[in-house]
């Protein structure tokens, strides 16, 4: 008897242990794919587990953090989800390729057209983003869950350094140090469109080179057969005269 009780008594704190610790893996969270820089653009991906039995997720939004505005924003088409993008005015303008950006996302909204994240399962959101700053080293998004019981999970406590997790973190994107020589994908493309502009410019003269010494080539060969035929039919003159002489 004292053996069942104690088996009892262990099932039931080990059950305890999982269920308290459940929120600390299961919540929303950011992560890129690859790195995402400072000064640079990213792709991220949203993970967003389902963590009911009885009822599936069916709406995700994620708020954009407005001490650090995100100018480009562009979400991935996903089959069976609706995409919203709100964009909001800026207090103050940012300055983006010489240009000024007076609006920015303020939050991405997928609503599920079909079933969205059955019991047992999770999904991922991807998100293309940038300019990141360069004055920080992290990028908190407020994330809120709605599931098909109509229960909204709000992903929006912001973790503390030095401190317990709480029940429910804010999705937070790190930051790595910016890249050298490269601030965001708009120098990355001036620079591969340079050399690509250099690169057809070395072909061009490259193929004019060739043209060039073809052209040169042919000419010459064809001055040659001229010559040669010409000896030719001296020759064969000679020939005749000699053979008309004798």
């Amino acid at each position: 008897m004292k053996a069942s009780r104690i088996a009892a008594a262990g099932a039931a704190a080990g059950i305890t242990v999982l269920a308290l610790s459940a929120p600390a893996f299961a919540h929303v969270s950011v992560q890129p794919e690859g790195t995402a820089a400072k000064g640079g653009y990213a792709v991220v991906n949203f993970k967003v587990p389902n963590e009911r039995d009885d009822a599936s997720t069916t709406k995700l939004e994620v708020n954009f953090p407005t001490d650090h505005p995100l100018a480009s924003v562009m979400p991935e088409p996903m089959p069976g989800w609706k995409i919203d993008v709100t964009k909001s005015k800026l207090d103050k303008p940012l300055e983006m390729h010489g240009e000024k950006i007076t609006e920015a996302v303020s939050k991405v909204t997928w609503t599920a057209d079909g079933k969205g994240i059955e019991p047992g399962y999770f999904e991922k959101f991807p998100l293309s983003i940038g300019q990141l700053p360069e004055d920080t080293d992290e990028l908190v998004f407020k994330a809120l869950q709605t599931y098909s019981d109509k229960e909204v999970v709000r992903w929006i406590e912001v973790p503390q350094k030095g401190q317990e997790e709480p029940d429910n973190p804010a999705p937070v994107l790190e930051l790595s140090a910016a890249e050298d020589g490269h601030h965001g994908s708009a120098a990355g493309d001036d620079s591969d469109a340079k050399s690509a502009e250099k690169a057809s410019a070395e072909t061009a003269a490259s193929d004019s080179t060739s043209s060039d010494t073809t052209d040169t080539t042919a000419r010459v060969l064809g001055i040659v057969g001229i010559v040669v035929g010409a000896a030719g039919v001296a020759y064969g003159v000679l020939a005749g005269r000699r053979r008309t002489s004798a």
